[in-house]
């Protein structure tokens, strides 16, 4: 599978999709201007990923902030992971956050309740 990283800029965050190393996660802002159009590789990426996944699937959200268009495409991202949850994959989110946002903590709660995959919380 090929490699996805896209460099972090002030409106888009960084995005690495490495199957090799297992390195799945995006970090950063997320209020790109073309929302779908940004998010729909990395949907696209998963969707094949999804076909023959690693045998653990870790995928990390390091946001420090994302808009309302952008919340819709996350959940998309996490819904991808729940089907892969419940085809019997090894999947778990790991949402880290600051430790004095709670806005980055509810918006990870109010994820790790509409999905059902294995959820961990970090702040930093």
């Amino acid at each position: 599978m090929e490699t996805i990283k896209i460099a972090g800029t002030e409106d888009t965050p960084t995005v690495i999709l490495d199957s090799k190393s297992e390195i799945l996660e995006i970090s950063g802002r997320s209020l790109p201007e073309d929302v779908a159009s940004f998010y729909d590789p990395i949907l696209n990426w998963l969707e094949e990923y999804a076909e023959s996944p690693n045998e653990k699937t870790v995928f990390n959200f390091k946001l420090v902030y994302f808009n309302t268009a952008s919340s819709k495409l996350l959940l998309d991202i996490l819904m991808k992971l729940e089907d892969m949850h419940e085809a019997g994959k090894d999947v778990k989110v790991v949402w880290h956050y600051p430790e004095d946002d709670e806005d980055m903590q509810e918006a990870g709660e109010e994820y790790a309740d509409i999905v059902d995959v294995p959820f961990e919380q970090i702040s930093y």
